[in-house]
């Protein structure tokens, strides 16, 4: 991607347009993307990320519209990354933004994008981050990022959002997943939607149980919020949960400890990034990589070694 003053400016006074090609760029890791983002970057700090993640089938996708239309009538702009499972022939997201969302895709204060996971961990594709930089530079006032619903591999959130809510279903085990996966440690807002069912009240008093086991270190105790997002009963309450906390987080240094914590596992990310692809790149390559591998699956080579001969090569060890 060529960056120029236009590219830049375009991106910041917020053409869709631009904003898509760089967020394209970011997933393909375009040359002259990192060059972009160190522009873009001195003008974020904006908005307000808000993760909404939960186990499949709990209708986060609905929630999120339903939260974004809320936005939206209190003229807020608001920006959605919806983090797609990746198709196993192309890489590319199988649910698209098309599908999704519907009522919102027309309205000029909403940019979507679905984003494939691509095998990343964590229920984040690799360029969430940098995606969330873009439209955070682009003036939207709430982004919202929609992981995907894959249970135990979600807890990668809580490195890109502000603000981040869990969301369960009665009758579906979402609370005895929820401990497998980790998540009571990292939900800043709990919701259990489609709270017309029944075993909801079951489900909010296994969850008041459980969270007045934990304290957390920051003495917030998440709220529960019961929602029916598809007729956008509680979003309302949802969305005040959410100002509460980042309000919580605004006041005196809880939120610097918190983002000076943030950035420090994003930079850690970065470097393993980096020096991997330094590694791939510089150090051997990839017929040979393939090679070392499978000797380490023969048991002719152990992984150690081959490791210290990578970073030798690059004259790092």
């Amino acid at each position: 991607m060529e960056i120029t003053e236009h590219t830049v400016s375009s991106i910041l006074s917020g053409d869709k347009r631009s904003i898509a090609r760089a967020i394209s760029a970011v997933e393909n890791d375009d040359q002259g993307v990192t060059e972009l983002l160190k522009q873009v970057f001195p003008s974020t700090g904006h908005a307000l990320v808000i993760g909404i993640t939960g186990a499949p089938g709990s209708g986060k996708s609905t929630l999120v519209d339903a939260l974004a239309a809320h936005y939206r009538s209190a003229r807020e702009t608001v920006g959605i990354i919806a983090v797609d499972p990746s198709s196993p022939f192309t890489g590319g997201a199988i649910l698209g933004d098309r599908i999704r969302m519907q009522s919102m895709a027309s309205d000029p204060g909403v940019f979507i994008r679905s984003m494939a996971a691509r095998g990343h961990l964590g229920g984040l594709a690799r360029a969430t981050t940098d995606a969330i930089a873009i439209l955070d530079a682009a003036r939207y006032d709430k982004i919202i990022v929609e992981t995907v619903g894959v249970g135990q591999d979600e807890i990668d959130i809580v490195k890109a959002a502000d603000v981040t809510v869990v969301v369960l279903v009665p009758g579906m085990g979402d609370d005895i997943q929820a401990i497998k996966a980790g998540i009571m440690e990292i939900g800043d807002i709990f919701v259990i939607n489609k709270a017309d069912r029944e075993g909801v009240l079951r489900t909010e008093r296994e969850l008041e149980a459980m969270l007045s086991i934990a304290e957390r270190p920051d003495r917030w105790k998440p709220p529960i919020v019961k929602t029916v997002a598809i007729r956008a009963e509680g979003v309302e309450e949802l969305a005040g949960a959410i100002r509460t906390y980042a309000d919580v987080l605004r006041a005196g240094s809880k939120e610097d400890g918190r983002r000076a914590r943030l950035a420090e596992l994003r930079l850690k990310e970065m470097l393993r990034d980096r020096l991997l692809r330094r590694a791939l790149e510089k150090g051997m390559s990839e017929p040979e990589f393939k090679e070392l591998a499978r000797m380490v699956a023969d048991r002719r080579r152990d992984p150690y070694s081959v490791v210290d001969e990578i970073l030798g090569r690059l004259g790092i060890l």
